[in-house]
Parts: C-alpha cells; structure tokens; sequence
C-alpha cells in the first residue's frame, strides 16, 4: 500500500514528545523540594528521583536538562506519598548501593549509604585476594552479599534473615542482576544450623535502642524487627558474636555495622569471644563497623 505524502512528511518530521511548558518539570522539582524540606533531610534530591522515576528515566539524564521534560503523570501523588513520610525507595521500589540496584519494598529494610562502610571495611582488608565463600547474616533484601558478590567475580555465598518477605526480595534481586547462581538464601535465626566456615562474614543487626526516636518515615514504615534491639540495642550482638568464631575461616573477617555510640559496648562482647577489633568510620565521621578477626 503506497504512502500519501503526508505520511512521507510525519516520517521525516516525527511529532514531538508532549509535553507542557518549556521548563514546567524544573518549576515542579523547585516546587517539590520546598514542601519536602519539612520531612526529609535530602528534599531535593528526593524530589529529582521522584520525578526521574515518573518520567521513566535515569536521574543523572533527567538531570542533564530537565527544562526539556513536562511534568509527568503521578508524580503529584508520588510526592504526596512523601510528604506523608513514606520512603522514597518504597515509592519508587528500589534502592541503589554500592554498584547495584536492589528492589525493596514495604516489610523490607532500606539499604542505607552507610552500610556500604561494610563492603569498604572488606575491601580494605583482603586487598589483592578475594573471599571464596561469604556468609550475609541478616541479609535483607540481599543488600551486603549481593553487593559483595558483584565485588567478588569468583565468590559464593549465603544470605540468611528471619523474614520471609524479605528474603523473597533478596532472591528477586539476585535473579534480577545474575547473581542467583552464585548466591542462595535461606531463612534462620542468625547463624544457628549452619555449617561450615567462610571467609568473609557480613552482618547488619537491628543495633537500636527500644526507647529511641526515629523519623516518622523509618518508625512508620521499615520493620522494626529489623531495628529495634532491646533495651540498649545490644541484644543481638550478644546473640550473634559469641558464635562467629566457629563460623569464620583462618584469615578471613567477621564485619558487623553498630549504631554511632556502640563502639565500646560492641567491641567488647567481640574480644571477649576471642577477636581482635578494628573500627571502620563512615563518610561522616561516625564509627560504623569493627572488623573481627582470630
């Protein structure tokens, strides 16, 4: 069937993607991070992956001239849903760490950049050689051993948590970036029935305090069975340290994340299982992670 020639012109002059006003998505983000300052610490920054995730597109593109896009559908309500404090990351449904993206969502805890002192702490400590085997104990949606898989080309592991849900995100991820081949997950109480040793063992306790505030979008939304840690936060420190040492290889390291204040506390339930104790700080200065070796 032959083409009219006012087919031939739409061909050579496709029609331009809709859009509003030149500049409306940049008003919009301005817009946006105004009424989020009074619920989030980065409101810009939530703001442009709320717009990016509506848009369909990477942040850093949209980023690149945000002048060229019209406000998107849902993006209204997208911010509405932030400003009822719930998480970014459950509204978009995922969250990047380290050098991978990992889906997340409610009844999941939300990696957080801090935890990547972890992996760091990790790097840092086998240098030119890498761990074979990797034990993730309280694995989340996968966070630290997948991303310590993606470091670690020739590496296995095993991620354990008590949460179901949880656990079905971990092995959506690991199916989602290729990893599942080399990584399984199973749920348990820490490291009780396993076997075997591992050179490298990762693990994000809940570290908090039955008696501390948190902002409104972590205490309404993330589980807290995945912060909260007794009295003074240490409970599952004292459950999990004194059996790492039959877990843990000849060479290898045992990296637990703690609260800012729990240094001390934490250091000293670790040496008195038989390890030595280096800290590690985040990029703000806070203590973060010790590092536990025999």
């Amino acid at each position: 069937m032959g083409m009219s020639a006012s087919d031939d012109s739409d061909r050579a002059h496709p029609p331009a993607p809709s859009r509003k006003r030149e500049g409306e998505a940049s008003a919009a983000l301005r817009d946006a991070a105004a009424h989020l300052s009074g619920v989030s610490e980065t409101p810009r920054l939530d703001a442009e992956l709320l717009m990016a995730h509506a848009l369909g597109v990477e942040r850093n593109r949209m980023l690149l001239d945000p002048s060229r896009f019209a406000v998107p559908g849902g993006f209204e309500a997208m911010v509405a849903r932030r400003l009822a404090h719930e998480p970014v990351a459950y509204i978009v449904g995922y969250r990047d760490f380290w050098t991978i993206r990992l889906a997340v969502g409610p009844g999941v805890l939300v990696p957080r950049p801090d935890s990547e002192t972890l992996i760091e702490a990790a790097i840092a400590h086998f240098g030119a050689r890498a761990p074979q085997t990797i034990l993730d104990l309280g694995t989340g949606p996968g966070t630290l051993l997948l991303a310590a898989l993606a470091e670690w080309p020739e590496a296995r592991g095993l991620g354990v948590d008590a949460s179901e849900p949880a656990l079905g995100y971990a092995r959506a991820n690991a199916d989602r970036l290729g990893l599942a081949g080399r990584g399984t997950f199973r749920v348990g109480d820490w490291g009780r029935g396993i076997d075997g040793r591992f050179d490298l063992i990762l693990c994000n306790p809940p570290y908090i305090a039955a008696n501390e505030t948190l902002m409104p979008d972590v205490a309404g939304h993330e589980p807290g069975e995945a912060l909260f840690a007794g009295a003074d936060g240490l409970d599952d420190y004292r459950r999990l340290i004194p059996d790492l040492p039959r877990l843990l290889a000849p060479g290898g390291a045992a990296l637990l994340e703690i609260g800012a204040s729990q240094h001390i506390s934490v250091s000293a339930l670790a040496r008195a299982a038989g390890f030595a104790v280096e800290g590690r700080r985040d990029l703000g200065g806070r203590d973060r992670a010790l590092v536990l070796t025999l």
